[in-house]
């Protein structure tokens, strides 16, 4: 027995829709095709800065609570 999700006929329409309209299209590019050289870079350098330091803060956290439960 197949369960049917509320509004199962308009999320088939929509679908169709959406299948007719992206086979209209010529080309779609993607983001990654139109980055320059040092776009990768500078995103993961961006993305170090961002999260290191929360990583950083979170396992000092951690560790001190961690050294509350054996010290005391």
């Amino acid at each position: 027995m197949r369960v049917r999700m509320p509004f199962q006929g308009r999320y088939e329409r929509f679908r169709k829709l959406q299948r007719e309209k992206m086979g209209e299209q010529i080309t779609d590019r993607a983001p990654c095709d139109e980055m320059e050289k040092g776009d990768g870079l500078a995103m993961l350098i961006a993305a170090m800065i961002t999260i290191v330091p929360i990583c950083l803060a979170v396992m000092a956290v951690l560790a001190l609570a961690g050294y509350f439960f054996i010290v005391r």
